[in-house]
This record gives structure tokens, C-alpha cells and sequence, in this order.
């Protein structure tokens, strides 16, 4: 399908960031922009905001200013909505309120021509109930950008009950021909960012509830061991609590209560006493002037007692820790076994998703001590653990003095299932998987999606894959029996998976064992 022509005309309506940042985007791709808000001069200083962001660039060398120059002509303040009158495309970029926007879109019906593509970048309202109300609602559809709109890639084209597939897949290649990255979805509360990315914050708010660990610490985790840009703390911080948290009850409450998107009691506690985060001053971290962060709870160096390290079968995911053993010096024995590794007094395994005390007693494994996943073992450079309570003090040293002399930093959590990595990621990929079984997006849209959007470092479901077949649906099976609750029930389509994969999971296999 064909992008939409730039001589069509594009109307913006709504110039605070996001509008703004969206007729640039349009602007910059050859669309005549006309920029419209119903406040005084908001559409003049809409445009005089992305004159000074580009003209940055300008002075930086990294623009020629003849083509900003051409780009703020084609970008025309207008004050009412009668100047639209000829736009091909319209998006909407204004107040989330569904009542206000359904008044919009019946006026733009009527000033528009009836070929006018109608588009809202709601992140939150159903498309289809904003269209419930037009003659033609086929011709309206979703386009969310995300914020700031000039620089990040997604796009989420929203297709209502009523959307026109040709239309919609029509704005598809036009956001790709604007430089975006598109990926379709289904109206459905969050749409995919929105809704997949919940469990990045609850799981570790959770953790946090559950003293596993500090903020800092898990943050650390996140991002030097996942891979993350930010670690979810820092991340609800910079979004504001106040947002956060009301996206979280809006998708709860869209999913009648849905557990898995139970909002936190202790971001609900931030938001109470107004410490919203950077723009307060104080979230979950002060921002005040001269305040410092905390630092990642890091456990000390431990004495190593052994040259030889044992690898007992297949580590999996984790077979990146064995070079690093090897380059630590370290003489490697590999036998027969379950995905273990000996080291002095201390076996070692990669979390399942259940407690180290539970598997000592279910899998028979002496002074075991747990780690967690990481994105990539032989790049990571933090890694967390947990021991049994069984565990003697001299396996755990040992188990830290092997982890740090492979050059990891090593934060010890309570003993709590799935750590924070593993149980993040699965989480992460229970929503996706979800979200592709329901029919809201394509497996390789959602990937896309999460990384373009929030910046991951693998799309979940591809991140899963690489795992293992069966790897994820296990550790989620083992968390919902650790906590008893349906918030961790696996999704019927990893459960698919896992058996398609050749023969019965079994589930207490260990993930690393292949």
C-alpha cells in the first residue's frame, strides 16, 4: 500500500509537545502542517518551540539552515478549525477526554471533505468508541506516537471495530515513509506498549514490596544484567508517578480487575504525597540540588578458595559465564549433569522461576545458590543472587567469590522467586504472548513495538525463544504456584508452544538445561 502523497495536507490539532513534535515529523517528511490549538498563540509557540530544537541542530553543524528554513514554512499556525478545511489527514494530539475528542472528530466530518483520513493519538481511549458516534467511522483510526514524537521510532496504528483495513494500512506506510517504525494493533485497552510494559514496573514495585531489594539495587539489575536503558525505579521517575500510575488503573480497570495489572500500593503512596518523580523533586529518588543517588547494594569481596570449576550439562542461556571462568583462569571439569555449577562448597543454578529453599528440598541440591538471568552472560556486568536458607555461609562466599572473580558485580535478594531479571522478562513475555493469542498485534509487531517504543534490548517473545522452548512457561508455571495467585497464570499460547516443541515440558527442568 502506497503512502499518502506530500501534497496532501496534514492538520495537527493540539500544539503542546507531542502536537508539535508531530507536524514536525510530518513537516520534515514534505506535508504542508497546519498546527492548530484552541488556546491563544499555543499554535505560534508551537512552531517557535521546534524552531529553537532544530535550530540546535543548525548550530551544531548537524542541519543546513536553508532546510529548516523550508521546514518552518511548511508548518502554518492556524486559530480555528475552519482553516482545515482542506487537510487529507488530520491528527488530533489534544486532552485525553473521550467526550472532547468525539466533539472534535463530529466537527472535522463536517468541515472536512469526505475522503479526510480522521486520527487520533490517544494512548489510553478506545478508538472504536471514538468512532462510534461518526458517519463514517471507517475513516478513523489510531496513530500514536510516542514522546518526543521527532525522535522515537514507534508508531502504533490503532485499527477501531469500523477502520477501513485499506485506510489504516494506507497511514501504515505513510508513518514509514515520516521515518517511523508502524506496527498495527487492535483497539484494546493499552493497545501493545502500554499494556505489554506494565509488568516491567510491577514486578519490581513488587520485589520492593516484598524487600527483596532496594530501588537502586534493582535498577542496577535491570540495566546492567537485562540490558535495559533504565531500570523501571529511575523510569517511573522521569514518566511522573501520576502518570504511571493512572495508566496502570486505567488498564486494570479496562481488564475488569484483571490481577495481572494490579496497580502498587506503594506508587499509590507516591502519588498521594506528591512525590511524583524529577518533576516534584522526589520520587522513588531525591532530585533535589546536591542530592546524590543510592548506589546498588553490592556485596563485598569474597576470597576465592578454588581453581576448579565445575560445569555439570547444558547451562543454556547462561553458557557465556563458562569463557568467563575460563578467562578468570579458572580450570573448567564438564560432566554429565542438570545445568549446574560446582564451585568449592556452593552449587550454583540459574533461577526457574521457584525458591532456592524450595529446590534444595524438591531437587535434592545442597548449599544451592541461585542467579539470576542476563540479557548477554559474557557482557553483564551485575549480576543477582539468592541462597537457600539451608545454605551455609561458606557455599554463598564461595558461589560470590566465583561470580565476582568472572568479573560480575554480585547483589544478593531475598530469597524470592524468579529474582528480577527472569521474572521480569517473564512477565514481559506472558503479556505478549497474551496480546498475540487475543489477535491485538502479530508476534514480530509486538517485538518491534517494545523495542522501538520503550527501547528494550530484544523484543520479549524473540528474547524467550532464544531461551528455549517450554524455558519461560515454566518459570511461570513455578511462580503462580509460589504465590498462588492467577496474576502469574502462563498464557495459553506459551503453553502451545511448549509442547509443540516436541515432547512434555517437564515442569521442574531447569532453564539451563536446554
Amino acid at each position: 500500500m502506497q503512502a499518502l502523497n506530500t501534497s496532501v495536507k496534514v492538520a495537527v490539532i493540539g500544539a503542546g509537545a507531542m502536537g508539535s513534535g508531530i507536524a514536525q515529523v510530518a513537516a520534515q517528511a514534505g506535508h504542508l502542517v497546519y498546527l492548530q490549538d484552541q488556546r491563544e498563540g499555543a499554535a505560534a509557540a508551537g512552531k517557535a518551540g521546534v524552531a529553537k530544537t532544530l535550530q540546535k541542530r543548525v548550530d551544531s553543524g548537524k542541519m543546513q539552515q536553508r532546510d529548516l528554513d523550508a521546514l518552518l514554512q511548511r508548518i502554518q499556525p492556524v486559530d480555528s478549525l475552519e482553516q482545515l478545511a482542506d487537510s487529507g489527514l488530520v491528527i488530533e494530539a489534544i486532552i485525553e477526554d473521550l467526550d472532547i475528542k468525539r466533539q472534535l472528530f463530529a466537527r472535522l466530518e463536517d468541515l472536512c471533505g469526505e475522503q479526510v483520513i480522521l486520527a487520533t493519538n490517544t494512548s489510553s481511549i478506545s478508538v472504536t468508541s471514538l468512532g462510534a458516534q461518526l458517519k463514517r467511522p471507517e475513516r478513523l483510526l489510531g496513530m500514536h506516537f510516542f514522546n518526543p514524537a521527532p525522535l522515537m521510532a514507534l508508531v502504533e496504528v490503532i485499527l477501531g471495530l469500523a477502520t477501513d483495513k485499506q485506510l489504516a494500512a494506507v497511514i501504515h506506510a505513510t508513518a514509514a515513509a515520516w521515518g517511523k517504525k508502524p506496527v498495527f494493533a487492535t483497539s484494546t485497552p493499552g493497545f501493545i506498549v502500554n499494556r505489554v510494559a506494565r509488568p516491567f514496573y510491577a514486578e519490581s514495585l513488587r520485589l520492593m514490596q516484598e524487600q527483596a531489594a532496594d530501588p537502586a539495587t534493582l535498577d542496577a539489575l535491570l540495566r546492567e544484567a537485562g540490558n535495559f536503558r533504565m531500570g523501571p525505579f529511575e523510569l517511573m521517575d522521569l514518566i511522573g508517578h501520576d502518570v504511571n500510575y493512572a495508566v496502570t488503573n486505567s488498564v486494570f480497570d479496562a481488564y475488569y480487575g484483571d490481577f495481572r495489572f494490579q496497580p502498587s500500593l506503594i506508587q499509590k503512596a507516591l502519588v498521594e504525597a506528591g512525590r511524583l518523580g524529577r518533576k516534584t523533586g522526589q520520587g522513588f529518588y531525591s532530585y533535589a540540588e546536591g542530592a546524590t543517588r543510592p548506589e546498588a547494594a553490592t556485596l563485598p569481596p569474597a576470597q576465592a578458595r578454588d581453581n576448579q570449576v565445575i560445569i555439570e550439562g547444558e547451562l543454556g542461556a547462561a553458557a557465556g559465564l563458562i569463557q568467563r571462568f575460563a578467562d578468570a583462569g579458572l580450570q573448567i571439569i564438564q560432566r554429565d549433569g542438570a545445568g549446574l555449577i560446582r564451585y568449592g562448597d556452593a552449587t550454583l543454578a540459574l533461577t526457574d522461576g521457584r525458591m532456592a529453599t524450595e529446590r534444595t528440598i524438591s531437587d535434592g541440591l545442597q548449599q544451592l545458590v541461585l542467579f539470576d538471568l542476563a540479557f548477554d552472560y559474557s557482557k553483564a556486568t551485575r549480576l543477582a543472587i539468592a541462597a537457600a536458607r539451608q545454605t551455609t555461609d561458606s557455599a554463598l562466599q564461595d558461589a560470590i567469590a566465583l561470580l565476582q572473580k568472572a568479573g560480575l558485580a554480585v547483589s544478593q535478594l531475598s530469597d524470592a522467586p524468579g529474582l528480577a531479571v527472569m521474572r521480569t522478562l517473564a512477565m514481559l513475555t506472558n503479556e505478549a504472548a497474551d496480546a498475540v493469542l487475543q489477535g491485538v498485534a502479530s508476534a514480530s509487531d509486538v517485538d518491534l513495538a517494545m523495542c522501538a517504543g520503550v527501547n528494550y534490548p530484544q523484543g520479549p517473545l524473540s528474547w524467550s525463544e532464544r531461551l528455549g522452548h517450554g524455558v519461560i512457561w515454566r518459570v511461570l508455571q513455578n511462580l503462580q504456584t509460589s504465590y498462588g495467585e492467577d496474576r502469574y497464570r502462563p498464557s495459553l499460547l506459551l503453553r502451545q508452544q511448549a509442547f509443540t516443541a516436541g515432547q512434555q515440558p517437564d515442569s521442574n527442568k531447569k532453564p539451563g538445561a536446554g
